[in-house]
């Protein structure tokens, strides 16, 4: 019995998350990585760094439309999809009580949904 489960008809079971989320995880971390490039090149070519000039790099303006906003906003979402997928997958990985992992799984849901919360609320009330 166990040898028929080696080679080609191997039992595969599991949640098949791997190819979704390897490439959501690359996605998340270029949009990550450009943001902060764009983000370190708007202080470097700011002259003084103030909290006016600060709030200028997110709250910009391009034809009418909240670019710097929505820019931040979805670097944030980034962020927090990034974080989702990889602590989740520590989850899976290293917590064998499923009551436990689940319990785990829900606090990393309501601690990310907060922080994105309390993201916007700042952001879109400058």
């Amino acid at each position: 019995m166990a040898q028929e489960l080696l080679g080609t008809k191997r039992l595969v079971v599991g949640a098949h998350y791997g190819t979704i989320d390897f490439i959501a995880q690359r996605v998340t971390a270029v949009i990550m990585a450009v943001y902060t490039i764009v983000l370190f090149l708007g202080i470097l070519f700011t002259p003084e760094m103030n909290f006016e000039s600060w709030r200028n790099l997110f709250t910009f303006t391009f034809i009418g439309i909240p670019a710097g906003q929505l820019l931040a906003t979805l670097a944030f979402l980034s962020v927090a999809w990034h974080a989702w997928i990889g602590v989740r997958d520590i989850w899976m990985d290293y917590v064998r009580s499923a009551g436990l992992r689940l319990f785990l799984q829900v606090l990393t849901i309501l601690w990310l949904v907060g922080a994105i919360v309390f993201f916007a609320k700042i952001l879109w009330s400058l």
